[in-house]
């Protein structure tokens, strides 16, 4: 799941520099009136409204597929995989703090509470 889940955050990652790239790159509404008046802003790459159109679908595509990673994201972190490693599954159970034999309690930091002779001052 590790993999799984390092893949969907770099696909993630790289849809959110998109969707800043795509739209620090548009116009916004005001910047058409300037044209109007002799500025000469309207000639792009793409044309006077080809741009828009061009720029707002690469963001709309680049929002999506940030969205369905996060949701992805989301639904890994909430199911966790069986494949926990041996310390998540002891510290995870009580059962086994209970059956643990009696010489451990001597341990330091081995008992119930955790916290061995420093935890009692």
């Amino acid at each position: 799941m590790g993999f799984l889940f390092n893949i969907i955050l770099l696909i993630q990652i790289i849809a959110a520099m998109a969707m800043i790239g795509l739209i620090l790159l548009q116009h916004g509404k005001g910047a058409d009136m300037g044209a109007s008046f002799g500025s000469g802003a309207s000639g792009s790459l793409f044309g006077a409204t080809g741009s828009a159109n061009f720029l707002s679908r690469s963001t709309a595509v680049a929002a999506t597929v940030f969205f369905v990673t996060t949701l992805a994201l989301g639904y890994l972190d909430s199911h966790p995989s069986d494949s926990a490693g041996v310390m998540d599954r002891v510290m995870a159970t009580p059962k086994a703090l209970a059956s643990a034999p009696a010489g451990m309690a001597a341990v330091p930091g081995a008992g119930p509470t955790g916290g061995g002779s420093a935890a009692k001052h």
